[in-house]
This record gives C-alpha cells, sequence and structure tokens, in this order.
C-alpha cells in the first residue's frame, strides 16, 4: 500500500507541473487587434489598426523607423488605458497625427 503512494507521488509532481507550465504558456488576457507586443530590439506593432475614433484617443506616440524597426510605427494609447498599433500609412491615422500635433501645440 506504502509502495503505491509513493508510485503516486511523482506522477502528480508531473501533473501539477504540466499543468503550471500550460497556464505560464497561455497568454493571461485577450490581445485585440492592434495591440502592440512589447519588446525593446524589435517592432512593437504586428498588426496595425487603418483607424479609430478620435474621441477614444488620451495620447499617441510615433517612433520613427530605426536598427529595432524597418518601419514607422504609431501607438495610441486609448482612454481606457489600452493600446493599440495604428498604421501610419492610413490617411485616417495621418489625419489624427495631426490632430494631436495640433492640440498638443495649442495647450
Amino acid at each position: 500500500m506504502a509502495r503505491a503512494a509513493t508510485a503516486a507521488a511523482p506522477r502528480a509532481l508531473r501533473l501539477l507541473g504540466a499543468a503550471l507550465l500550460l497556464l505560464l504558456l497561455v497568454p493571461a488576457g485577450r490581445r485585440a487587434a492592434g495591440a502592440p507586443v512589447v519588446a525593446e530590439l524589435r517592432c512593437q506593432c504586428l498588426q496595425t489598426l487603418q483607424g479609430i475614433h478620435l474621441k477614444n484617443i488620451q495620447n499617441v506616440k510615433v517612433t520613427p523607423s530605426g536598427p529595432h524597426c524597418a518601419q514607422t510605427e504609431v501607438i495610441a494609447t486609448l482612454k481606457n488605458g489600452q493600446e493599440v498599433c495604428l498604421n501610419p500609412e492610413a490617411p485616417m491615422v495621418k489625419k489624427i497625427i495631426n490632430k494631436m500635433l495640433n492640440k498638443g501645440s495649442t495647450n
């Protein structure tokens, strides 16, 4: 009987280890389309949105191309705290950038 309990203990530890590994591999939450990926030495935006309504935007950060990324990246912080990547070539995004720059220069 003691031998069966001893054999079950390593099996339970393996199952626990596998469950913990699975929890680490599964993302903590759903990532919205256009959401930035945090990384220092590569592009942050894997997907971009063509635009978003200006009233939802709190701040816009434009990162020019460089050794970390070949393309210009536009990351908008929304009023709910979420960050989304915008396509810098989209006409709507260009308008948003101009409005945000003008808003900042009038204050």
